[in-house]
This record gives C-alpha cells, structure tokens and sequence, in this order.
C-alpha cells in the first residue's frame, strides 16, 4: 500500500513529535530527583510519594485527563491561579504536554530509579570517606552510571508520549493543527467514512517512529557501554 499523508497528517505529525520531545526533557529533571529520592532516602510518607508517582500507570488515562482538566479548568485551583498571567492550558498544546508528561512521567521515574538502585553502594560508601558531599555524588558517581536508566526512561516516556490518547483528548481536545496529535487523527479518521485508508498510513507513521526511537536508544546505550 502506498503511504498516502494530507497536510494535516503532516501536521499531526509534528505536533506528535513536539509534544513528546516536551513533555519527556520538562519531566527528565523532575525523574531523576523524585528517583534519586525513592532510591536513596527513607523518610515517613515514602510509600504514599511513590504511590502517587505510579497512580497515573493504574488509573484510566481518561480519569487522568478529567482530574487534570478539574485541576486546570476555569474555576480549578492552578487554573485561577494560571488567569493571573492569563494562561490557559485547556484546548493548547501546552495541555497536551502537560497531560503526556503526567502520563508517562511514571515510567521514566521507574526506569531511572531501577538503575540508581543497581549502583554498588561501596562507590558511594567511598565518596563519603574522601569527603564528597551528596551533591559531587550525584554528578561524579550517580548520574553517570545511571545513564543507561536515563536513556531507558526517556525511550519509554517518548514512547508512551507518541501514544498518549485518553488524558490528551479530555484535557486538549482534538484541534486539527493545534492539539491533534496522531492518535487523535486515526481516531478522527476511524469515524469518518472512507477514513480507514488514511488512519492505516498513520499508523504506519506511528510504528516507524516508535522504531527509530527504540534504534536510537540502543546505539545510545551501547555507546554509554563502550565508555
């Protein structure tokens, strides 16, 4: 079959690409402490942090997108605070990062924490005897041999960004040009009449992206390998 793409299939594309790459390097930060925190301190409340983090991988994406569409709506808390500096976060493309980064955001925190947690702790036990604080832990020792975790994380939440469906479509809405996505347009061609050839040439898009990425990841993890 012949890849057949209209200009918005274009667009859906690019919007598909932007949304990801957003959401994952605004997340990445935010992951690698919130793992940094679950892998190496213990403190009362622990089990409720990491409850909360992983709450967005058992609940319906759906609930996800209601819950932040209450959160960021009109008469929502950070969405008053948000009219101060009228920002508006329903229906933009900001909504749809924020609704992949809550979504995904799980598993880049999960993947970064299982590489921190595989780290020989006599690396850290002797930074500490020769005097480096936590901090020179971080950037000498716990970064750099977590950076397959890192890598990992992100593949997984670009991934899961590509395809992030039921938050985005509550919380952005399905705006040809502005909030759709690929997802959003094979659903919108899945309703359309005749529209099944063109939701096929997007999922083939889809799948060829998700490809790629998971290619780049693996020369990227066996590059850090080499090192």
């Amino acid at each position: 079959m012949m890849l057949t793409l209209a200009p918005q299939d274009i667009e859906a594309i690019v919007l598909s690409l932007k949304v990801a790459t957003a959401s994952t390097l605004l997340s990445l930060p935010v992951g690698i402490a919130v793992a940094y925190v679950l892998a190496f301190t213990r403190f009362p409340g622990r089990a409720l942090l990491e409850g909360l983090v992983n709450l967005p991988l058992v609940l319906p994406p759906v609930v996800v997108g209601y819950l932040l569409l209450l959160l960021f709506g009109k008469f929502g808390a950070l969405g008053r605070l948000l009219s101060f500096w009228d920002l508006r976060i329903i229906f933009t493309l900001k909504g749809a990062v924020i609704a992949s980064s809550v979504v995904g955001f799980p598993l880049l925190v999960r993947a970064i924490r299982i590489g921190m947690e595989g780290i020989d702790q006599h690396y850290l036990q002797a930074a500490r005897t020769l005097g480096a604080r936590w901090w020179d832990s971080i950037y000498t020792i716990i970064l750099p041999l977590s950076g397959r975790a890192i890598i990992a994380g992100m593949t997984l939440m670009f991934a899961r960004s590509l395809g992030e469906f039921g938050a985005t479509i509550i919380l952005a809405g399905n705006i040809p040009g502005v909030t759709q996505t690929i997802p959003l347009a094979i659903y919108e061609y899945t309703n359309t009449p005749g529209g099944d050839r063109m939701a096929l040439s997007l999922c083939l898009v889809s799948i060829g992206l998700s490809l790629i990425v998971l290619l780049i990841s693996e020369a990227s993890v066996r590059s850090f390998r080499k090192r």
